[in-house]
């Protein structure tokens, strides 16, 4: 399918899906993260191993598009945060490791894109930001995804001054998982990815769906969770086959992912 907003590129078996409104600082317009939406379900259903979400331009994504807010019903303003939660839970939601290259500025609705990608890398170059505290309309909805990053006192202070962060700050409070040189962003976020993608496809989907299922939960209730989760997929032919190479001191041989059951 071709998007008017996005640009979507297979090289192997990794997606890249690039913001590509460069005009536009990659702001979250409606029709932006409808075509995201689509995007990553096609991936989701795919045979594809993993995801790259990068962005063109100067700014990687200066959140939602204040055009689409001003003037505007609370019946149109709970829609477009809506379709933006719907977004952010469709990068979750897939059986695919998701991974954010972000070579600037991430602000607002695009530092919660970044928070909310399962794994985030960044060029020294790059700031994070929730500037709402600044102005007139609190980062409300990016708090949700910073905050399960950054811990309370960071993402309050984030929210709350408004100030933005660089990339090794964002590295040290866990934002994302390392800030790297410029030059070297495109060869550290390919080494992660390809690493976060080897192995099972089928067991790391039911890994990357058990982990957003039981995080917010009570540890007793997460622990009882897990072992349901970890004992039936004890027996799944993926499992017995990585135990029997290990015991049997050979490589695996994992089947393709079969994305039916996802």
């Amino acid at each position: 399918m071709t998007f008017e907003h996005i640009l979507v590129a297979h090289n192997g078996p990794i997606v890249t899906v690039t913001l590509n409104r460069p005009d536009k600082r990659n702001a979250l317009a409606l029709g932006v993260m409808l075509e995201m939406i689509e995007a990553f379900g096609q991936i989701g259903e795919s045979d594809a191993l993993g995801v790259i979400l990068a962005a063109n331009g100067p700014v990687f994504s200066a959140g939602h598009n204040f055009a689409d807010m001003a003037g505007v019903s609370l019946a149109s303003t709970r829609r477009l945060f809506e379709v933006c939660t719907v977004m952010m839970d469709a990068i979750q939601s897939i059986p695919q490791p998701v991974i954010a290259k972000v070579h600037a500025l991430a602000t607002a609705a695009g530092c919660q894109l970044v928070a909310t990608c399962d794994l985030a890398i960044a060029a020294d170059t790059a700031g994070f930001a929730i500037p709402g505290g600044k102005g007139g309309l609190f980062c409300h909805t990016p708090l949700v995804a910073v905050g399960r990053s950054v811990g309370r006192k960071r993402a309050l202070e984030m929210a709350m001054t408004g100030d933005p962060i660089d990339a090794a700050t964002a590295a040290d409070w866990g934002l994302i998982n390392s800030a790297v040189p410029a030059d070297r962003l495109d060869a550290a976020v390919d080494d992660l990815i390809h690493r976060a993608t080897r192995g099972s496809a089928e067991s790391k989907a039911v890994g990357k769906h058990a982990y957003y299922a039981q995080i917010d939960l009570d540890q007793d209730k997460a622990y009882a969770y897990a072992v349901e989760v970890m004992a039936a997929n004890a027996v799944t032919p993926d499992a017995q086959e990585g135990i029997a190479s290990f015991l049997e001191k050979r490589r695996p041989n994992f089947a393709p992912p079969s994305r039916q059951a996802h």
